[in-house]
């Protein structure tokens, strides 16, 4: 499974999720199989200072993530993602990148719930 963590820094998993999926600098990339962490990458995101609607999950599906987790997400986002067959996980606000990646992998983070009134209140 690869998973896809909106970021605020390039520090990986020690960094910081961020509050928005798609105005964060970067995408923590995880590889995960039966639990493990295989692999981590950290990509920068190309629509960060232009957020074009649409484009962000278009670029998450061209890096192969079964899953997108970051703190917030309008509802338009979240078809769009499940439309690619990508799987959004939200989580109201930040959080570090290892403890919001843990929580998703024990099975305690699951679900979207969409921002409300442009992104101002998750």
């Amino acid at each position: 499974m690869r998973i896809a963590i909106a970021s605020d820094d390039q520090e990986g998993l020690k960094g910081q999720m961020s509050a928005h999926f798609g105005r964060c600098p970067f995408y923590t990339v995880v590889d995960v199989e039966d639990g493990q962490v295989l692999r981590v990458e950290v990509v920068e995101n190309p629509y960060y200072q232009s957020h074009v609607p649409g484009m962000v999950p278009q670029f998450i599906k061209s890096l192969g993530a079964h899953v997108i987790i970051a703190g917030g997400m309008g509802p338009r986002a979240i078809e769009m993602f499940e439309q690619f067959g990508i799987e959004v996980v939200t989580t109201g606000g930040s959080a570090p990148v290892d403890e919001v990646l843990g929580a998703f992998l024990e099975g305690s983070l699951r679900g979207a719930r969409a921002c409300e009134e442009h992104h101002r209140r998750c």
